[in-house]
């Protein structure tokens, strides 16, 4: 994997802990995370982030690592950056309840089993 590929998902593990570090702060709880909008840009702005990385990813990382929905991570952003106003915060939540810590798994996992190439 290129050194740029490990970059990238290091920065996507940075954005997954702070869902989390957010998910402390905040509460982690619904009617918290319904009631606050500055909860809400917040983790959307992590989760648009870790899709944009994906696209920073080259094609051979993506195909090696099947296992992780990229194209569904990239949908997600490009409904923040182009159709915020629909997004759902239910799907949101269930998102970074869900989806982020498995999502770190898998990136943590990819690293852990890569040696960088230039």
């Amino acid at each position: 994997m290129k050194q740029s590929d490990c970059v990238s998902i290091k920065k996507m593990i940075f954005y997954c802990d702070q869902i989390d570090a957010l998910m402390d702060r905040f509460g982690r709880d619904l009617d918290a995370f319904r009631s606050d909008f500055a909860y809400q840009y917040a983790v959307n702005m992590c989760i648009l982030q870790i899709g944009e990385l994906v696209n920073h990813l080259t094609p051979d990382a993506l195909a090696e690592n099947t296992q992780i929905p990229w194209r569904l991570i990239r949908a997600m952003r490009n409904t923040f950056a182009h159709d915020y106003e629909r997004t759902k915060l239910s799907i949101v939540w269930h998102t970074m309840n869900e989806d982020i810590p498995v999502l770190r798994r898998q990136l943590v996992a990819v690293l852990s089993a890569t040696t960088p190439d230039d």
